[in-house]
């Protein structure tokens, strides 16, 4: 009887394990022909370019220095908190019509195909349901500069 118990025990640990391992392991969040391209960007948030980044909501297109190979969206979450976004549309190839947009201050845009997603979030709203691509950053608060990397 304990014997078996031990078995059945071992056999759902295992079972469970798998499941587990499986449901976490990565997923590609964007398409198979998303180009990748390494991202370094250094934006000084004292400059008068950059002052929408300051209030939070507050967002900008950043095509300078390594910024990918369509841009980026910075947007200003909360105090602390920015999302990068790549403009490139995350479910479908690149073509001429699928650099993403910002609209109203509060939606992504695909100008090919309508999808959208939520400005401050990155959650798709419409037609997409991947997120667009974030990249990492640092904020350092008592110098005001953002630096995004990939």
């Amino acid at each position: 009887m304990k014997k078996s118990f031990s078995i059945l025990s071992i056999f759902t640990m295992l079972i469970f394990s798998v499941l587990t391992i499986n449901s976490c392991g990565t997923r590609e969040d964007t398409v198979s022909c998303f180009p990748n391209a390494p991202i370094s960007v250094i934006l000084n948030l004292n400059l008068p370019a950059y002052y929408s980044l300051n209030q939070v909501g507050g967002w900008k297109y950043i095509d300078e220095q390594s910024s990918g190979t369509r841009g980026l969206i910075v947007v200003r979450a909360s105090s602390t908190t920015f999302k990068v976004y790549d403009r490139n549309a995350p479910h479908i190839c690149p073509d001429s019509n699928t650099t993403l947009e910002v609209k109203d201050d509060i939606s992504i845009v695909c100008p090919k195909d309508n999808a959208k997603w939520i400005l401050l979030t990155g959650q798709p709203t419409a037609v997409a349901n991947v997120p667009p691509k974030t990249y990492l950053y640092n904020y350092d608060s008592a110098s005001n500069v953002l630096n995004i990397y990939y």
